[in-house]
């Protein structure tokens, strides 16, 4: 999966229906270790599958152009048809009532084809890079939820079914000051690892604030030629350098950020101009905006009921997810810091960030 900003959706449990209910059904259940379990989660991103995948999402991102493809898929129901050779060869198609839009890995170029315009955009596949579809699948929302993660953080949970497969439980529950995540659930195929079934929770939840299930899963690995775009003669191909907003601002920004911030550490490489920091479920990103970009988001966040000014910029939490926006420097823009920590946490880190930038 790589490194990339790890946010929680706010979804309802009783939007993913039926198949949670037929899921509680009783199953055998063989113990099982969860520390070896996660060890076995953590090694399954090479396993190829084919299937289908149901998440819900009512997280309002606030509206931006520069965000309009994360606003539909965090605030939308999502229907995925999934085909994963490999973390760097998979196809991932998002189903709705007016058509598609699919999303290829292969060859390490990303293409993004939308059925209703007949266009595909081509761009090079980026470490640091917003959500997409991808990152919604149980399997590499699990291996991101568990990087860093302690055995002392691990705990065991009653099988489910799921899928048809008798899936062993684990339990992760985060130990760090700054986490706003409660615990995450998920359910594994216990032959190859892959997670089907991820569930999770903020603070005093009862019901979990997202979930991600397989509805349909074939072990096999898939045939090459479903994970390579073949355009049509009328299909539109454009060519763009980067992906989106972070990996262009990773990419042009004039500073690196710091290893550390609010005391959390960085995910995977030193950061650049983006920064990713946390462990597990915890997990915090740096963005920097340019001006134009910076004020319609910081007055849609003010705008919202839970936003709250203060000396480093406009706060809001939204569940277990806070946004925060910087005031803008004079030619250097301003920043989006966002994740599953606390406001206290993202205030402390604008707080670090602006003094090492300006």
């Amino acid at each position: 999966m790589g490194v990339r900003w790890l946010v929680v959706l706010l979804v309802a449990v009783a939007l993913v229906g039926t198949p949670l209910a037929l899921g509680a059904r009783p199953v055998p259940d063989p113990p099982r270790d969860p520390v070896a379990l996660a060890r076995l989660v953590r090694t399954s991103a090479t396993w190829g599958w084919s299937g289908t995948v149901r998440t819900a999402g009512a997280l309002q991102v606030p509206e931006s152009e520069s965000f309009a493809t994360l606003g539909q898929l965090l605030g939308e129901d999502n229907q995925l048809r999934v085909w994963w050779r490999g973390p760097e060869e998979w196809r991932v198609d998002r189903l709705r009532s007016t058509g598609e839009t699919d999303l290829f890995r292969s060859r390490g170029l990303q293409v993004r084809w939308v059925f209703e315009s007949d266009t595909a955009t081509v761009s090079p596949v980026s470490r640091i890079r917003l959500p997409d579809t991808a990152d919604l699948l149980p399997a590499t929302l699990a291996r991101s939820l568990l990087q860093g993660v302690r055995d002392d953080e691990l705990g065991r949970l009653p099988a489910l079914r799921v899928a048809g497969v008798v899936a062993p439980g684990l339990r992760i529950t985060p130990d760090d000051p700054a986490a706003s995540v409660a615990h995450v659930d998920v359910w594994v195929e216990p032959g190859s690892g892959l997670p089907l079934r991820v569930e999770v929770y903020g603070a005093e939840d009862v019901r979990p604030v997202l979930s991600s299930i397989v509805t349909r899963l074939d072990l096999a690995p898939p045939d090459s030629a479903t994970t390579v775009f073949r355009p049509a003669a009328s299909t539109t191909l454009t060519y763009e350098d980067a992906v989106d907003a972070a990996a262009a601002a990773n990419a042009l920004a004039p500073y690196d950020l710091p290893a550390t911030l609010a005391g959390l550490p960085t995910r995977g490489e030193d950061p650049a101009a983006v920064g990713i920091y946390g462990r597990g479920p915890t997990a915090l990103i740096a963005l920097p905006l340019r001006g134009q970009v910076a004020r319609p988001l910081r007055d849609r966040l003010a705008a919202s009921g839970s936003a709250r000014q203060t000396a480093v910029g406009t706060v809001a939490p939204v569940g277990p997810v806070s946004l925060l926006v910087t005031p803008g420097q004079r030619g250097r823009g301003a920043f989006l810091l966002a994740g599953t920590v606390t406001p206290a946490t993202l205030e402390r880190a604008a707080t670090e960030l602006l003094a090492v930038t300006r």
